[in-house]
């Protein structure tokens, strides 16, 4: 497996990730003001998640323009 490709594999599970993370995140607020506790470690992992997946996706982009 190429790098590109092993890359492309790791975008599309951050994706994944993303999305999970999106909708618990979404989940959360939807139980507002019951679980208001939680918003801040929720929202730190979603963003975690979604920095983690620019990158990936910023360096997928760099690897397909040097090809």
């Amino acid at each position: 497996m190429s790098k590109l490709d092993e890359m492309g594999k790791k975008v599309r599970k951050l994706q994944l990730r993303a999305a999970v993370a999106k909708m618990k995140l979404r989940d959360l607020a939807e139980n507002l003001p019951g679980k208001w506790t939680e918003i801040e470690e929720v929202a730190q992992e979603t963003s975690a998640v979604f920095a983690q997946l620019d990158g990936a996706k910023r360096a997928l982009a760099a690897m397909k323009k040097l090809r």
